[in-house]
């Protein structure tokens, strides 16, 4: 039986579920520390691009992040990270968080966004091989884990360099 997921923009009281659903799904606490840095970056936080998605109870069990970077002199979102509690994963609670994150961006008027992820994930999101589209980074990462999307067919991926916001070290 598959699971329909409700999903909201985090509150101040998710920030620590949060951080536990992030510690636990990776296996250092960079990723969750990462989060935190990019929360306290107005250049990179984007206040209703952080969401949700939550159990019955309204506890969150999964969640997605969008914040601000730039491909060349552009803007865009980067998708990062993506959570799910261990004991929901594989239950689609991250593709419902990632997909209302996508849908917040577009009714925020965004165009595009850049995730470095599992190549065999991000593709069901409508994501493609960034260098596709002239679109690179300044590390070497394998070419299928860089993908990109346009959220308005309006406004064609631009071509560059994408450049994160500072806590990613990038």
């Amino acid at each position: 039986m598959t699971h329909t997921w409700n999903t909201r923009a985090e509150t101040g009281a998710d920030v620590p579920v949060i951080r536990d659903i992030v510690r636990t799904a990776f296996p250092t606490p960079e990723e969750a520390a990462l989060v935190d840095a990019l929360r306290a970056d107005p250049e990179a936080w984007i206040d209703g691009l952080s969401l949700v998605a939550v159990d019955d109870d309204d506890r969150p069990v999964g969640h997605a992040l969008l914040t601000r970077c730039h491909i060349g002199g552009s803007p865009a979102l980067c998708l990062a990270p993506v959570a799910v509690r261990p004991d929901r994963q594989k239950g689609g609670a991250g593709a419902a968080a990632v997909r209302a994150a996508l849908a917040a961006a577009e009714r925020l008027g965004e165009h595009h966004v850049v995730v470095l992820g599992h190549p065999e994930y991000y593709p069901r999101f409508g994501f493609g091989r960034a260098s596709a589209h002239g679109i690179g980074l300044t590390i070497d990462v394998p070419d299928e884990a860089l993908m990109a999307l346009t959220l308005d067919a309006a406004h064609p991926l631009p071509a560059g360099t994408v450049h994160y916001a500072a806590p990613f070290g990038i």
